[in-house]
């Protein structure tokens, strides 16, 4: 009896042992989940930073690589969650190989000093698997937020080069729009040029040849010559008088108004 008593002691111990340092595991490894959580929050930090085109207005601090890409933040978080997972597994089954013993300590019932141990020690569980969940959940948003954020951010850089392009595109096509109404201009400004020339001329030889039939009407007529010759000499000989008139005229009127 006492050789079962020491065996079951010793069993004990050695669960109180296993589960401590299980515990310890799971402590070490869920402040390093956190502080990997951080460097999501602050990678987010980085990349919500307002971009720069050209490099004489970027940031002095955007070549600093962040702590860690995307890709082997992602890897890291799989690989210690898991662990993780595993470790309070094992603990768990720690804990229920406890609540086995305390069940099974003897005829009588366990004491309170050992159920007061069990249960500190299923609380440490509940609490670690609490705050693995909640860490766990945490950075799950964050790395769903990040994919948004990132894929917007994508659109909005793809949306903008394309507006680029399209803004260009239709510069160019003003311009050859401009290009080519200046060349209608100046094409329509030649014809109205040819067609005045080709006026002017066709107007020229028709003179020409009035011009020609007077002269021919003259020289078969002598008399009409002589006749119309008379005439333009009484015309400018009235024309010479009609304005001597007028000068003496207007002289008389001077002389008038300042007498």
């Amino acid at each position: 009896m006492r050789k079962t008593m020491a065996e079951m002691g010793n069993l004990w111990e050695d669960l109180r042992r296993q589960a401590r340092q299980l515990e310890n595991e799971v402590d070490l490894k869920l402040v390093s989940f956190s502080k990997l959580g951080t460097s999501y929050s602050s990678q987010r930090d980085y990349d919500s930073l307002p971009l720069y085109t050209n490099s004489t207005n970027k940031p002095e601090n955007s070549d600093i690589a962040p702590l860690m890409n995307k890709a082997s933040s992602e890897h890291m978080f799989d690989t210690m969650a898991m662990e993780i997972s595993q470790l309070l597994t094992k603990l768990t089954e720690v804990n229920d190989r406890m609540v086995e013993y305390t069940q099974n300590f003897s005829m009588t019932s366990p004491s309170a000093a050992l159920l007061h141990t069990l249960q500190r020690h299923r609380d440490i569980l509940q609490d670690y698997s609490h705050e693995f969940q909640k860490t766990k959940a945490n950075i799950t948003a964050m790395r769903e937020r990040e994919d948004l954020l990132g894929s917007v951010r994508r659109d909005i850089n793809a949306y903008k080069n394309s507006s680029a392009l399209n803004r260009r595109s239709d510069m160019y096509l003003k311009e050859h729009e401009h290009i080519r109404n200046s060349e209608r201009l100046v094409d329509e400004q030649i014809s109205i040029a040819i067609a005045t020339k080709e006026n002017l001329q066709s107007q020229s030889k028709f003179l020409n040849s009035i011009n020609m039939r007077v002269n021919a009407v003259a020289n078969r007529f002598p008399v009409i010559n002589s006749l119309v010759q008379r005439i333009n000499f009484r015309k400018r000989r009235d024309s010479i008088i009609l304005g001597l008139v007028i000068a003496v005229c207007i002289t008389l009127l001077i002389l008038y108004a300042f007498h």
